[in-house]
């Protein structure tokens, strides 16, 4: 593999610690993905802002990474968006201690890195000029929306990955970067109308809800979605990339309005890959209903937001449009029982147009650089909130808020946020329920075991031992792993209860949020986290954080490590020279 001079130099030192460190998380990455070059990115988007999220994992590595003053971005980079805005503290009323000081000391510290504050997760929303080429985004909506509706290709990245990008200017060549892997792996095909932007939510998430770990999708799924009406807005488009995102989906194709998929069509729709279809689904209004069904609200609803991913001006208006009705009657919304996110620029146009003045004359909270799922709600006043986004519901009711939160279209939600009576009754408890795609698939193994896999060319031979902690099932660190204990808290997943704190961790690969690598860094810096981790698949939600704080690492390995070793199994992890090698030294015992 041949490397840049630039970023070889940059590897040697040459412009500086930070850079340096940057870049061999770049050939870390390059390496263990089996990357054929590298391209030169000619954008990057970095996540991890709010407190919430990034946690004091992110506040202690920026102050590590910006300390030395030496390195700044290569690339023109933006920042995904912060957990308040500063401007409306007392209106949102965090009861977070010193959360506004520790806001600005995160977002400082990128902007002492060269990056632009625009604290929007929606940075193809009027963010940047250029809608083609290479870019490195962690922001999981803005990865799908790119690659699904532009010209310009994203990897999944972490936050991690995308600062190293940002720095060096290089990313990898590999992944959704190479034509072969941008393939279709599920059919959908849409019988539903779609008429409301939640519609288009709920269609995202429930494509997302379908996949099934025994389906064979190394860049997450990858659905063909047929059906669909002649004319998409721009906001259901970004309902629908958003909300599939939540699962993984980097990349979708809507036929008629997205790039073609590299398939044949015929007279009976699309030929399918010469892998198969992982899934052929159909999307009816039984479905819908269903859904609306089981996320409408079953009692007090205490707040509505609105926003997530943050509004573009086509929701803003949207919005203004069902207030104005309740406001031509002589009503107000009471309490500011309506909040309304978008970002700094859609803000400053939806003021020039009249439509933040008749949301604000009707009581609403308009709020700009953060969002829905990344804001601490004050819990003596919010315990069950209303949106219209299957996005803001899935992270809401995760660990981030553990907030019962329903989902009605915007209208709907308006209409509650004027008249508190009609969800009056006792506010529902959060119910956590399994999702179908934590079906495990492991059967318990016996006999030896001794796996020979690769590790991180930046770290030296190694030795631990320890409980192997196993799943066939990917590990959602944000809002899913207790950023304090390390104990997984998700109902059905394999291993809910269980703390990772000195285990080998065994998992196919990190999903769900951009910001994972935070958490496990925090983990790492508290001693709660494991002693080594093994990945199934390239994964860069996890990778990022065991090459910058040196925390052992295999992958790669010559059998499928997540059904070969046993929950429990007391295990080794070894490196010598360029091999890693994970052996079973005791298998454990099976509870008669």
């Amino acid at each position: 593999m041949d490397i840049p001079k630039r970023l070889l130099g940059q590897l040697n030192g040459e412009e500086g610690p930070t850079r340096q460190k940057a870049a061999r998380l770049v050939l870390d990455l390059a390496e263990t993905a089996k990357a054929d070059g590298f391209v030169e990115a000619v954008h990057a988007h970095v996540s991890g802002v709010s407190v919430i999220t990034g946690g004091h994992g992110l506040r202690q590595f920026l102050a590590d990474l910006s300390a030395s003053s030496d390195g700044r971005v290569a690339i023109p980079t933006t920042l995904n968006s912060a957990g308040c805005d500063h401007e409306k503290m007392d209106e949102m009323d965090i009861a977070w201690p010193h959360f506004l000081e520790q806001q600005f000391e995160i977002i400082q510290a990128y902007e002492e890195l060269g990056i632009q504050a625009t604290l929007s997760c929606t940075p193809y929303d009027r963010g940047i000029d250029d809608g083609s080429g290479i870019a490195s985004w962690a922001e999981s909506n803005a990865v799908c929306f790119s690659n699904t509706w532009t010209s310009l290709i994203t990897n999944r990245e972490s936050g991690l990955s995308a600062l190293a990008t940002a720095l060096t200017g290089y990313a990898p060549r590999w992944g959704l970067h190479l034509p072969e892997h941008r393939m279709p792996n599920m059919l959908v095909n849409v019988e539903a109308k779609l008429t409301d932007l939640s519609d288009w939510s709920v269609l995202g998430d429930w494509i997302g809800k379908q996949v099934r770990p025994e389906w064979d999708m190394p860049f997450g799924p990858m659905p063909l979605v047929t059906g669909l009406p002649s004319f998409i807005s721009f906001a259901s488009k970004k309902a629908l990339t958003a909300a599939a995102a939540n699962y993984g989906c980097a990349l979708l194709w809507a036929d008629g309005h997205s790039a073609d998929p590299p398939l044949i069509r015929t007279e009976d729709g699309w030929t399918p890959p010469e892998a198969g279809w992982q899934g052929r689904l159909t999307f009816t209004e039984d479905d819908l209903a269903k859904r609306y069904e089981e996320l409408a609200p079953t009692g007090q609803v205490d707040l509505v937001v609105i926003g997530c991913p943050q509004a573009s001006l086509e929701e803003i208006r949207t919005t203004a449009s069902a207030v104005r009705s309740h406001m031509e009657m002589g009503k107000r919304i009471p309490d500011h029982r309506l909040w309304v996110f978008t970002s700094g620029e859609n803000y400053e146009l939806a003021r020039a147009d009249g439509s933040l003045d008749l949301l604000e004359d009707a009581g609403a909270l308009i709020l700009k650089d953060t969002c829905p799922e990344v804001t601490p709600y004050n819990r003596s006043k919010y315990n069950h909130l209303l949106t219209n986004s299957l996005k803001a519901e899935h992270y809401l009711t995760s660990g981030l808020n553990r907030l019962p939160t329903s989902v009605m279209p915007i209208q709907a939600c308006v209409l509650h946020a004027f008249d508190p009576t009609l969800s009056a009754g006792e506010r529902p408890t959060l119910q956590a329920k399994a999702q179908p795609q934590h079906a495990s698939n492991k059967t318990h193994q016996t006999g030896d075991a001794c796996l020979s896999g690769e590790g991180l060319n930046s770290q030296d031979d190694f030795v631990v031992r320890g409980p192997a902690m196993v799943s066939d099932v990917p590990i959602t660190y944000l809002g899913y792993v207790n950023r304090d204990t390390g104990v997984i808290e998700e109902t059905g997943h394999p291993l809910d209860g269980q703390a990772i704190e000195d285990t080998i961790l065994i998992y196919p690969k990190g999903s769900g949020s951009t910001v994972a690598p935070y958490v496990l860094m925090g983990l790492l810096y508290t001693d709660k986290g494991p002693k080594g981790i093994v990945n199934r698949d390239v994964c860069a939600l996890t990778l990022p954080a065991c090459s910058l704080l040196n925390l052992p690492y295999g992958h790669g390995f010559d059998e499928d490590p997540c059904l070969a070793i046993n929950n429990g199994d007391l295990v080794e992890l070894r490196r010598s020279g360029s091999t890693v090698t994970l052996t079973v030294l005791e298998r454990a015992k099976v509870d008669p």
